[in-house]
């Protein structure tokens, strides 16, 4: 037994590599997006380590060129989703007895492996599968993957610090238990960082994990799937089950043996794993922890001292990043009247530089959304928008799936700060601006602050910092993630804790302790010197 002291003490984000200016690093993975686009995957199951294939399989498609097929993954069935939870619980006690630092050194691992060798491939599948640019996939499925297992290995060490104190009389200490079950991790096609942090922060923590993938998403996360392989994991630690949502679901949440869920996608598909949990409540062994992150109808908020450049940067990446994809895009905003004229002028000049198309090649910014549902969605939303007396489009608007599922970088005015765009969550390239006047700032600070169900992030711009001072204590339970002067998007692991709450979910901050503390259940234990040996006082 190695009786050193093993703990994560330090934790540095990884820096991004950008592919600019060109380099070995970028022709890597021009070499490998070159190599992965003209192969073909085949994926499996993966349960208990074992590679199953039902023959039930949908294809893998580039959404910015949906004609062509890099590969298909084979759906889990009622007996494969059967056989992830009892390979999930027939690997939980060797998996949870294992020193912690065993544990960790498989991720600690993985994490340098997508830091050099796994980097391309990461990259290019994600660049593939998701259609996100360079420098977006390069911030997802290396920088922010890496910082999610080094910061929650670190974050569990600092849990495992917190001790109570002793007296003279006892010893006093706690067990940081995995959960009594497994864990269930949904993730979403939109970062492959989430989709790699979702499952495996609670395996970290001792716990096994039953991994239903998104189903647009499954080569990148297949791709997660093999990095951790190589890394070391044991077999059925985590078992990958791509497969109807449905279906994975009603069979995981009638298991008496599930713990925990660990959720990123929609408001309403969230509620329903809380109905389904509530109704099945009297099944399980435990009360499951929920943890949950949903949608956003996130917000920048101008006051009148407001730089106008710095504004104008901060719509443009905040809503069309990743073709607005994002929990955390900017998908509505306030201009007050007197800068509207200057903001409407240097916003619709620099949309116009805008380049939209292939994710492949490096000077695009905006490439397609995920897939056929998501373009049907936006195209809606714009016919909707286009016959309606209450708005008007004044840059962008148009989609086409000619070649892929591109929709325009759109920005929308309206006269009404409740129209249709400015409270639904749309998840695609399109903002909806509000111009109020001056006077009305106050006004419209509160309505910023309560016009939408969701609770994720803002953005608040102003040089004066008494309105910024101001904004802060008025916006307070408006999102999760605020930021001064900055768009909405953006948080980095280890200095913006990322959560909302309102129907933006559970808050508990991935890539934080706070998140981590979830997946574990402590056992206080009392060790007495000198216990009472007589019952009087």
């Amino acid at each position: 037994m190695n009786n050193g002291y093993f703990k994560v003490r330090e934790f540095h984000n990884e820096p991004s590599l950008g592919y600019y200016p060109a380099g070995a690093a970028k022709q890597e993975l021009l070499d490998t997006l070159a190599s992965m686009r003209n192969g073909f995957l085949d994926i499996p199951l993966i349960i208990g380590g074992r590679e199953i294939r039902t023959g039930k399989t949908k294809n893998c498609i580039i959404p910015h060129d949906k004609d062509k097929v890099i590969g298909c993954y084979h759906e889990a069935g009622g007996d494969e989703i059967q056989l992830a939870i009892d390979a999930a619980n027939k690997a939980k006690k060797i998996w949870a007895e294992m020193p912690y630092d065993q544990r960790m050194l498989v991720f600690l691992k993985a994490a340098h492996l997508a830091s050099t060798t796994w980097r391309a491939r990461l990259n290019a599948a994600t660049m593939l599968c998701q259609s996100k640019t360079f420098y977006q996939a390069d911030i997802d499925s290396a920088c922010e993957l890496i910082d999610f297992y080094n910061i929650n290995c670190k974050a569990l060490c600092d849990i495992y610090d917190m001790q109570p104190a002793p007296t003279k009389d006892s010893i006093n200490k706690v067990d940081y238990r995995p959960l009594d079950g497994f864990v269930f991790a949904v993730t979403p096609f939109n970062f492959t960082a989430i989709a790699s942090n979702l499952p495996s922060a609670p395996a970290i923590a001792g716990n096994t994990v039953v991994w239903k993938p998104a189903s647009s998403a499954v080569y990148s996360a297949y791709m997660v799937m093999k990095l951790w392989q190589e890394a070391g994991l044991p077999d059925g630690v985590i078992n990958f089950i791509p497969g109807n949502a449905r279906m994975v679901s009603d069979i995981v949440f009638n298991s008496e043996d599930l713990a925990g869920v660990h959720f990123t996608g929609s408001t309403e598909v969230f509620n329903s794993f809380w109905k389904k949990i509530g109704d099945n409540i009297g099944r399980y062994k435990c009360y499951p922890r929920i943890v949950g992150e949903t949608g956003g109808k996130n917000y920048i908020m101008v006051h009148p001292s407001a730089d106008a450049d710095r504004v104008v940067a901060a719509i443009i990446r905040g809503a069309f990043e990743y073709q607005g994809q994002k929990c955390s895009a900017t998908s509505r905003g306030y201009i007050p009247q007197s800068r509207w004229l200057e903001i409407k002028e240097k916003l619709a000049g620099e949309i116009a530089t805008i380049k939209m198309g292939n994710a492949e090649e490096p000077d695009t910014f905006v490439s397609a959304v995920i897939d056929r549902a998501a373009f049907d969605k936006n195209k809606r939303y714009l016919e909707y928008i286009k016959a309606s007396p209450d708005a008007e489009i004044i840059c962008g608007g148009g989609c086409d799936d000619t070649k892929g599922f591109f929709v325009e970088p759109t920005v929308v005015l309206t006269s009404d700060p409740a129209y249709k765009t400015m409270t639904e969550e749309i998840f695609g390239p399109i903002i909806t601006l509000y111009v109020y006047e001056d006077e009305r700032y106050e006004e419209m600070l509160d309505v910023c602050a309560n016009a939408s169900e969701y609770g994720l992030t803002g953005a608040f711009h102003a040089t004066s910092r008494e309105a910024i001072d101001h904004a802060e204590k008025v916006l307070r339970f408006s999102a999760g993630n605020l930021y001064i002067n900055d768009k909405s998007t953006g948080s980095v692991v280890n200095q913006n804790p990322f959560g909302g709450s309102r129907a933006s979910g559970t808050n508990d901050k991935a890539g934080s302790f706070i998140n981590m503390l979830k997946w574990v259940s402590p056992l206080a234990i009392k060790d007495s010197y000198n216990a009472a040996a007589d019952y009087r006082y």
